[in-house]
């Protein structure tokens, strides 16, 4: 590398702004998520409120509801009926899932890996560019 030294300079810091890059959005990361624990908690709440949904049923029931005249259902209804409600009773007992809890741990895991990955990448690059200019 010593017969060209453009590349080798541009190598290095070129790296060395990668490394710098993924550390700034790992950070940023981290503080997005702190700011929305701790300080605007109601960033979250429309994630958290439609996770909380149960299924619905295919076929509309307000045919049923505003009608006057007595309920008859044909087959394909009836099954679609008791479809809804085995899913109705499965969701109900299956345990319930925080998914804005589940996120955090996701975007925490990411932003840790992002921070791992760029300050290494960063330092080393950042100290040869150093030792080179003495």
């Amino acid at each position: 590398m010593e017969n060209h030294p453009l590349i080798r300079k541009i190598y290095l810091y070129g790296f060395a702004l990668l490394g710098l890059v993924l550390l700034v959005i790992g950070s940023v990361g981290f503080v997005n998520m702190g700011l929305k624990a701790f300080v605007f908690t109601q960033a979250d709440e429309y994630q958290r409120q439609t996770s909380k949904q149960f299924p619905y049923p295919a076929c509309g029931i307000e045919k049923y509801t505003t009608s006057k005249t007595p309920l008859v259902l044909t087959e394909e209804e009836k099954a679609t009926l008791v479809n809804f409600l085995a899913d109705y009773k499965n969701w109900k007992d299956a345990p319930q899932i925080d998914y804005v809890t589940s996120q955090r741990h996701q975007d925490a895991a990411m932003n840790l890996a992002l921070i791992l990955i760029g300050l290494p990448l960063y330092l080393y690059h950042w100290i040869v560019i150093k030792r080179e200019n003495k």
